[in-house]
């Protein structure tokens, strides 16, 4: 079934929705700036494009991804790491425009964690079928600051447990222009996006564009 695009004429969700303690879904959050973060995207692709990494297993993942900001999160056989430089060109990645640095500020900010200062931004494009599986974010070395996520594109279903892996994920369906922030006790989560549905959306077409905001220095 393809993505509903008069979705945003439904009954309005409230606009903050507790995930789990530290946890907190932005209903709506970059609606209104949705297209103002978009027009940087290509400037900042252009850069660094995207690419499917390998994980240290072996295997390609089926999400694209890039980089921007003063550090860039890459893996390959070696392992998951932060780096200062784009391995494809040798060059720093691209840096942060403001408009989004502060976009991930404020969000953070509204799901209680003030002071948030991020200096990586992973962007991750789905295109149908593109999944992540369950994972943590601890490769960062100071986990006491939250993650920021922004969505934009086609909707996703996110999966969001517990820091146990065994725990069963609930699963919530992200729209354009939704954040999720996760801090405190639910830092290191395990969480992930179910294979994305196919769709048409009027900004990104056949697309989901992810942005995950960490602070890794």
């Amino acid at each position: 079934m393809t993505a509903d695009l008069f979705e945003d004429e439904q009954p309005p969700e409230p606009a903050q929705q507790a995930l789990a303690p530290g946890a907190v879904l932005l209903r709506g959050f970059a609606r209104d700036t949705g297209a103002i973060v978009l027009a940087q995207l290509d400037r900042l692709l252009a850069a660094a494009p995207l690419r499917h990494l390998v994980t240290p297993g072996g295997h390609t993942m089926s999400v694209a991804m890039s980089n921007c900001g003063a550090l860039g999160w890459v893996s390959d056989r070696r392992g998951y790491r932060y780096t200062q430089r784009d391995p494809l060109s040798g060059q720093p990645w691209p840096a942060m425009p403001a408009t989004w640095r502060e976009l991930a500020v404020r969000a953070a900010a509204e799901a209680g964690f003030a002071g948030f200062a991020p200096d990586a931004c992973l962007i991750n494009q789905y295109l149908p079928g593109s999944k992540l599986s369950l994972h943590q974010d601890r490769d960062e070395p100071d986990v006491s600051a939250p993650i920021v996520s922004l969505s934009l594109g086609l909707p996703a279903v996110f999966l969001f447990g517990t820091p146990q892996r065994a725990d069963r994920p609930k699963r919530y369906r992200l729209q354009h222009g939704d954040g999720v922030v996760w801090g405190g006790p639910a830092r290191l989560a395990y969480h992930g996006v179910a294979p994305l549905a196919d769709g048409e959306h009027p900004l990104l077409g056949r697309r989901r564009i992810n942005l995950t905001f960490r602070q890794a220095g």
